[in-house]
Order: C-alpha cells, then structure tokens, then sequence
C-alpha cells in the first residue's frame, strides 16, 4: 500500500457491473513507481486480461488519471482510456484531455477500473467517495450533446458515448466535456458493450505536493521554454491557430494524403487552412485543463457558435483525402461526428476507401448522410463502413484500398514524405497511429534536431526513445504538443517536486520503455507480429506529387524492412517483433500472468 502519498491518492475504484459491487484497490508503492500512472497503471490492469475478446464481461475498461494531474505542473489535466480495441484487437488506449482526470483526481482516485457489463444501460457517477451506478435508459439513443445539456454542471466532468457507440461503430469514440474526444481505436464501443452510457465525476479535495516550491520552480521552467517555441506559443502556432497551423506546412512538404493517399499535394489546400477557418468562424481559444497553450478552438461565428473547429487531421482527411473543397461541410462533418461519438480520421479515411472502390467521383454530396448511415447504423453500407476501411475493404475483396495499419487507419501525414514517419506508422502498438512516437516533430518541425526526412538512417533508435519518452508522457499525464518546448528533464523536476521520488530524465525514460514494452508484449500475446508491423503495399510501389522543388518517391521496401529489423533489435524484440522472456524479465515485467 502506498503511504503518505504526495502525487498520487493510493486508491483505485473498482466497479464491477456484473454485482454492481463497488470497492477500493490499494496497489503497492512499487506499482506505482514502475508505472507511475495514466496510460502505465491503465496497462498494468489491462495485462492479466488482455488475451480476453473485446467484449468480455471480464475484459476491463479502465480510466487513469497520473502523478501531476491536478497540480501547477503545466498541461497536467488529461488522463488515459484503456482497453481491447473492437477495431483492431490490438492494445487500445487514448489521452484526452477536459477536465475528467482533474476531477476523478480531486475526488481521490488515482483511477477506475470497470469490469462486468450491466443488463441496461447505466451511468456512473462519482462525487468524491460517493459513486453511484444509476439507470441510463432515457439516455440510450441520444446524441453527446444531448447528455452534456442534461448533464453538465458546472465543474462536473462528463465522459459520454454517442448513438455510433451504441450501433456497433468499430471506430466509436468517447466525447470529454463536449470538446475533447477519447478517438482512436473504438474505445467508445467498449463503454456501448459493458452498456456504459456516461461518467460523470465531481470532486473536492486537493493533491498533496511534496515540495511546492520545487513544483513553481520546475513550472516556471517549462512556461518560460514553451513561450519561446514558435509553433507552441507564435503568431501562426498551436495557441493562435490550433493544430490547423501545420495544414500549409504539410501540403508545402507534399506529404498531405490526399485522394486516398494516391496524392500527396492538395490543389486547393491555401483555400482551407486555418487562416480560412479564422476568418470565417471567427474561433476563440479553449484548452484542456491545466493548459497555457489552448490549441483547441471553438467557432464563434458563421452559425457555429460553441462548436469545436476541426483539429488538423480532421481538416486535412475531410477535404484532401475525399476531395472536398467545401470548408462548410468539413464543419458540418466535425460536428456531426462528434454529436454521434466518433473518431473523425477512421471516419473520414473509410469514406476516402468507399470512394476508391465504389469508383464515386464527388462524395461532397453524400458525405453527410453516409455519416448518418455509419453513426445510425440505419442501412446495410452503414453498417458495413462503420466497421472500418480494412474490413470494407476485405469484404469487397480490395485490401490494398484500405489506407491502415494493423486496421487502425493512417492520419494526416503521408509516410512516402517523411520515413521516421513510415517506421512510427507500422511499429505503433495500436496501429496506424502518429502519436506513438510523433517524428513530425524532427522530421517537419526541427524539434529537438532536424533529421533527414528522406533517409532511414537513424530513424529505428529514435522512434524507440521517443515511443519510451511518449509512454511517461502518457503516464504522468502530460500533453506531447508541448514537448516541442520543454523537455523530459523539466517533467523529471516537476514530477520530483510533486511525488518526492527523486528522478532525473533518464529514469523516467527507462520507466516509459518498460511501459511501452509491456504494450509489445500484450500485443505479442494476441498474436501480433511482423507482418502486422507494416504499411499498405502502396507507399511501395507508387510515387507522391513531387513539385516545389520537392521529389516524393515510392518507399524503398529493402530499406524499410532493414530499419525495421534494426528497431526490433534496439528495442529487444525477436526476429519477428514479438516481446522476449529475457528482456521482459530484464525491464520486471510478468511473463505469463501468475
């Protein structure tokens, strides 16, 4: 058990739905110190189970807050959904941001752990230690924004899934306090299968600080390096114009995926960039929770009062990839997706492969009522896309048409542009995914170092420090935007001053590998391997849109498979990428599940 706790609460729910039993996990202080909180406890939990289907009574869903949430350290209010991901079957997680991991901390949680599945749909809601599980039928069938209106009060924190969830969409998200989304994965159809319509958490109580003056001094540190970073804090950067910023930047790169990624440069891109959305929607800044940097905007104009303007894949899929030049209805599809509860860039990409296939031309006039179709589940191609692009694809028997990895679709960033890039997509442990290790930011950005986007050299030893360095960023909860100011050497200090546990950089950087590692080795358990760690055969085989000065060739498939072998071994895996007894012993990781 943990004792006098300075960071951390030392308690985690458990509630069983199955018995409706509600009670309290005290893990051990070496739990906590080898894997710290957020996305490394949530794997904890996860790893006895994991070999378990998706929708397994037993499979848990679980929401973990870390160690600097709800204190000053800075960007330190998000928290991490974890489970088996529908979509993919691989490890399912997410970082979201909102309010919900400040309030389950302040009413004494370090997290939830969900296991069971109610007979009728039900809520859970949480006031400091008084949690209640409570009939959610009136609720079942509406849409997110209906929830927040009924629901929202005030500070209170509100997690909620929306109709997509409830009909069976494999990419289902989980919509935060209205403007934040829990995507990626499907997470939103785990709370549908365990008949979990919402959370809502209130709490009261404060975070114990071991050394508050370190914690300010630490906090004035990052303040000071972010408000120097350009895209952070500049003119054109995340806090003026959201991630949108970067729109131009990637098409100018010729690595915007655009006509299901058989382009990569957007004719019309300078029309519907960020500066475009400013000036018609008129947006004003909103962060998560403990955020300076406010990237997320909100539409103040234009007949889209209150709504969430689209974040930069969102954008960029919703025009490029399907060939849309209508910036009114990458509004109308943002919001839509939001209102059904799902993840805009499986959504978007799936459309951009029914396109491909069905042979369409112009989808700007179905776009909205095949949205409707998928979050509906009302007709057979609904039902049929909201499985994704992989299985629609298989299904018409034109897998190459299907833009993912591992089934979980590729975001905004073409792979043929940037080959860190390339690497990242096909090694992440939840599939297509850009977060994993984020080498936009070197490749594109210049941040920490600029590195040659068109060379493998390199790359397999910095995708695996910076998946390392991702996972405690995950854990304590923190934002990676803003890591391209700050660094893990200011995280160490304010993590210090908060826990009392002395740790430089280094040591943080060890406990995320062992996180991470643990997410290889869950994989490896459900049979992931080589062959899953790979791209669509088109990045091989066909060329982008070279121009400005700029040639984008098909992958050299040689060179890639080389890279990957060199990242298997750097990060102690076999030969075919499967997690190792000896290196699993060597970071303390169980072998089997005793």
């Amino acid at each position: 058990m943990l004792t006098s706790p300075n960071g951390w609460t030392g308690k985690i729910l458990h509630i069983d739905l199955d018995t409706a039993s509600i009670d309290a996990l005290r893990p051990e202080t070496e739990v906590y110190h080898k894997y710290i909180g957020g996305k490394g406890l949530a794997g904890y939990y996860l790893r006895p189970k994991v070999t378990l289907s998706w929708n397994h009574p037993r499979m848990p869903l679980l929401i973990f807050t870390g160690p600097l949430v709800g204190t000053a350290a800075p960007t330190s209010g998000r928290s991490t959904i974890m489970s088996r991901s529908p979509l993919t079957g691989t490890i399912a997680d997410t970082s979201v941001g909102g309010r919900i991991g400040f309030q389950l901390k302040r009413a004494g949680w370090d997290g939830i752990v969900i296991t069971g599945q109610s007979e009728t749909p039900c809520g859970i809601e949480i006031d400091d230690d008084k949690v209640r599980i409570v009939d959610a039928g009136e609720l079942w069938g509406k849409d997110t924004a209906t929830v927040f209106s009924l629901l929202a009060d005030g500070g209170r924190s509100v997690a909620t899934i929306g109709p997509a969830a409830e009909n069976g969409v494999c990419f289902a998200a989980v919509m935060v306090d209205k403007h934040h989304v829990a995507g990626r994965t499907g997470i939103g159809l785990c709370f549908a299968a365990k008949k979990l319509k919402y959370l809502s958490v209130q709490g009261s109580s404060k975070v114990r600080i071991h050394d508050r003056k370190k914690l300010y001094a630490a906090r004035e540190e990052i303040l000071r390096l972010t408000a120097a970073s350009p895209i952070l804090m500049g003119q054109h950067g995340f806090s003026c114009f959201g991630t949108g910023s970067i729109y131009d930047l990637m098409d100018s790169r010729r690595m915007m995926p655009t006509d299901n990624f058989r382009k990569t440069h957007f004719d019309r891109a300078s029309e519907l960039n960020a500066h475009a959305y400013k000036k018609r929607y008129d947006p004003g800044k909103h962060g998560c929770m403990g955020c300076h940097i406010r990237c997320k905007k909100i539409g103040r104009s234009a007949g889209y009062v209150g709504s969430s303007m689209p974040e930069f894949e969102t954008m960029s899929h919703f025009t490029a990839l399907i060939d849309n030049t209508d910036m009114d209805l990458v509004m109308q599809a943002n919001t839509l997706c939001n209102h059904y509860g799902m993840d805009t860039i499986s959504a978007a990409a799936t459309l951009a492969c029914y396109k491909e296939i069905s042979g369409t031309k112009d989808l700007s006039g179905r776009l909205i009522p095949l949205l409707e179709e998928i979050g509906q589940g009302s007709t057979e191609l609904g039902r049929q896309l909201g499985k994704g692009s992989f299985h629609y694809a298989s299904s018409h028997n034109q897998q190459t048409a299907s833009m993912s990895v591992k089934g979980l679709e590729l975001p905004a960033y073409d792979p043929r542009g940037a080959y860190g890039m390339s690497l990242a997509y096909a090694l992440a442990t939840r599939g297509g995914c850009h977060l994993r290790a984020y080498p936009v930011s070197h490749e594109i950005l210049r941040k920490p170092v600029a590195t040659d986007r068109f060379t493998f050299s390199g790359k397999a030893r910095i995708i695996k420090i910076a998946e390392d360095q991702n996972a405690i960023v995950d854990s304590l909860t923190a934002c990676k935007f803003i890591f391209l100011g700050a660094g893990l050497e200011e995280y160490a200090g304010a993590f210090s001053a908060v826990t009392g546990v002395a740790a430089t950089a280094q040591d943080l950087l060890k406990v995320g590998e062992r996180i991470y590692y643990l997410e290889r080795l869950m994989n490896s358990l459900n049979g992931f391997e080589a062959k899953d760690d790979d791209l669509p055969g088109r990045f091989f085989t066909e060329a982008g849109t070279s121009g400005n000065g700029i040639e984008v060739r098909p992958l050299d498939r040689e060179a890639f498979l080389e890279a990957r072998s060199r990242y298997y071994r750097i990060r102690g895996l076999d030969e075919d990428g499967r997690a190792t007894k000896e290196k699993s012993k060597e970071l303390g990781l169980a072998w089997n599940n005793s």
